[in-house]
């Protein structure tokens, strides 16, 4: 697909230096991660493969901020991540980035529509509503607005977390095994769905995956293994 940017500023939408994760065990220390380091271009979409327990999901959670790293650092848009507090990284997930998870990871108790209204209400917008319908019928979900995740189908309940990521107009996605917990048409659909979308916004998309066909859509592909960056697919652009 082409990718379209975002904007003209020169800072990366994304970039990492020597990351390191490691976590103590009682037998020992772990080693997730060890001195990770790429940028990503405005605009880009990037694939992020390797086999099970390679550091993959360990990394996102690094790049979006949910976790932070034992040594290295993070930047969004040039803006360190190290230096802000977990308020601080909270603010910068409301403004500037999206997620997709494997697992949904709707709200049970709140409609399509409220779980869509929900990262509008959490950042203070004063309408909340019409951005979140306008999205749930973009993605098929026009007349589901009601249903509770429980009353939708798998296929449904990720067009909702899709909807949910994008309602924001963030800049940077994060996608993570988006059609893990789906078969394989609708998994596709799915996907077809969010690089249309990715592609009308011009969102930076970082897609963590261990399908090689799907990251055969995304511009450029980073192959993780122990831990380790062992392949780059392009140099940033």
């Amino acid at each position: 697909m082409a990718d379209s940017p975002r904007t003209t500023t020169t800072a990366p939408a994304l970039s990492a230096s020597d990351l390191g994760k490691r976590v103590a065990l009682p037998g020992g220390e772990l080693v997730i991660l060890d001195g990770v380091g790429f940028g990503v271009a405005r605009g880009e979409s990037v694939a992020i493969v390797g086999p099970s327990g390679s550091g993959k999901s360990t990394l996102l959670s690094l790049l979006a901020g949910l976790d932070t790293p034992t040594r290295g650092a993070v930047a969004i848009d040039g803006a360190p991540l190290s230096t802000l507090d977990e308020d601080g990284r909270a603010r910068v997930r409301a403004e500037k980035v999206g997620f997709v998870f494997q697992n949904f990871q709707l709200l049970p108790s709140l409609t399509a529509l409220e779980n869509v209204m929900l990262p509008l209400e959490l950042r203070g917008d004063a309408d909340a509503e019409g951005p979140a319908r306008a999205i749930l019928g973009r993605v098929g979900l026009g007349e589901r607005l009601g249903h509770y995740p429980r009353q939708l189908s798998g296929g449904e309940q990720q067009r909702v977390a899709v909807a949910r990521a994008f309602v924001t107009d963030p800049s940077l996605m994060f996608a993570d095994e988006p059609t893990g917990n789906l078969d394989t048409a609708t998994g596709q659909a799915i996907i077809e769905l969010l690089f249309a979308l990715n592609q009308d916004a011009g969102t930076t998309l970082v897609l963590v995956t261990h399908d090689e066909h799907l990251a055969e859509r995304c511009r450029r592909t980073l192959r993780i293994e122990g831990g380790r960056l062992v392949a780059d697919s392009g140099p940033l652009a």
